[in-house]
């Protein structure tokens, strides 16, 4: 695992219950992000793009939780939310040069130092999270694992952020519905390229400037999560929310490696349990958030576009053969599929 030196130089109730019961943790990570003068301990930044009452920020004090109840006043934990140390791209730079020890990030994010990651946006290639669990805590997820520890990440497991659904400004039932419309897409070939399949007019634009573009006509529609459609208010601009799911947008709880391999075998280990804890706590959360927000977005006067899965499946299937070569193959593909 030494490449990566080489390389540098249910639901709205449950969101309820959830969300009260995560209070304390928030205002856990605020008093960590202050600091603690009297910390002695090894210094852990952490570096969460929302705010503190997000389940991104929540994960980190659970896991510090973990760790310090199991060897107090070992490490002096530093949870800074609200991007103030930058944007996914920018919080990776910073764990690649040990500024940042730890972070979430999307897979998609990461594909620009492990572009194998890619294959996990294939679009209808999950069934539900059970599907997500056990490709990822099995083979496959380790194999995967391998891969980020090259590029100088310690993988401590994967989380799932939801599920992508298009949203517009009127209402899109089948795939036929996108045709010649201008899309806002992740700056990310492989999404640039399934839209194109499709007959759209896909346009990267950040996520920072979506709804102006929304808003203005840059762009007709885009997908986007549930939280994510709420948080930064697009329904405001397309108030028609298609519950397509077709691909879910995962992400990984990681370290630096430098980080990661300064860390006594004791240590590693209890990071390791600290993860493990820690993200099933993230998943529940951010699932009863993606319906919480969804349901907020309805009381406000958005429209929920049932449609065929089956339809949207079937048109996106001629996809995956023609972007497999991409992500290592149909067979790599066919096999996370087939994980029961």
């Amino acid at each position: 695992m030494k490449k990566w030196f080489e390389r540098m130089t249910r639901r709205t109730a449950l969101a309820a219950a959830l969300a009260a019961a995560a209070l304390p943790a928030a205002g856990m990570v605020a008093g960590l992000a202050a600091g603690d003068a009297a910390a002695q301990g090894k210094p852990f930044t952490v570096s969460v793009i929302y705010g503190p009452d997000k389940p991104q920020a929540l994960i980190w004090s659970r896991f510090a939780e973990i760790v310090n109840e199991k060897d107090p006043d070992a490490f002096d934990f530093n949870i800074v939310t609200d991007g103030a140390l930058g944007g996914e791209k920018e919080t990776t730079e910073g764990i690649r040069l040990g500024s940042i020890h730890g972070a979430l990030s999307t897979v998609a994010n990461l594909t620009t130092w492990v572009p194998d990651g890619a294959v996990f946006d294939m679009p209808f290639m999950f069934r539900d999270q059970a599907h997500i669990d056990k490709v990822l805590t099995g083979p496959i997820g380790d194999e995967f694992k391998a891969l980020y520890a090259d590029a100088g990440f310690k993988v401590l497991g994967f989380i799932t952020y939801g599920a992508r659904h298009v949203i517009a400004k009127e209402p899109i039932e089948t795939p036929a519905d996108v045709e010649g419309k201008k899309m806002r897409v992740l700056q990310s070939p492989l999404h640039i390229e399934l839209w194109s399949s499709l007959g759209a007019n896909p346009t990267p634009v950040p996520i920072t400037e979506a709804y102006n573009a929304l808003e203005t006509g840059v762009v007709d529609y885009m997908d986007m999560t549930m939280s994510g459609y709420h948080a930064l208010k697009l329904n405001e601009v397309v108030p028609y929310f298609s519950k397509t799911a077709h691909i879910y947008a995962l992400g990984v709880m990681y370290v630096g490696m430098p980080f990661w391999e300064s860390l006594n075998a004791e240590q590693q280990a209890l990071f390791q349990e600290a993860a493990d804890e820690a993200i099933p706590y993230f998943n529940e959360l951010a699932a009863a958030e993606q319906e919480a927000s969804l349901a907020k977005t309805v009381e406000a006067g958005v429209t929920v576009v049932e449609v065929d899965g089956a339809v949207w499946r079937e048109a996106m299937a001629p996809f995956w053969e023609s972007y497999a070569p991409n992500v290592g193959g149909i067979e790599r593909i066919e096999r996370i599929v087939a994980v029961e």
